[in-house]
């Protein structure tokens, strides 16, 4: 077997074992809102809007880099000037 496939149904069980773990309803409160749901999806939820949150950071630092060289080089290129 691939080692992908291998480690793919590894997680896969460790993920269902955490599942099965974490069964338990819990009441999160935010704001004015109560919502109750499985302590496991709710660490899923968190894990996801983390990892969306990172991604978009480090894309529009990545974007703010490349803004600030092509504004750089357009200065440059304005006045003639080499680096």
């Amino acid at each position: 077997m691939n080692i992908k496939v291998i480690l793919l149904m590894i997680i896969a069980g460790l993920a269902v074992l955490f599942i099965i773990q974490n069964v338990s309803a819990v009441t999160v409160g935010i704001f004015f809102w109560t919502i109750s749901l499985s302590l496991a999806l709710l660490i899923f939820l968190v894990l996801a809007i983390g990892f969306a949150l990172g991604w978009f950071l480090h894309s529009f630092m990545a974007y703010m880099k490349v803004k600030k060289d092509v504004a750089a080089l357009q200065r440059d290129l304005g006045t003639g000037q080499k680096k």
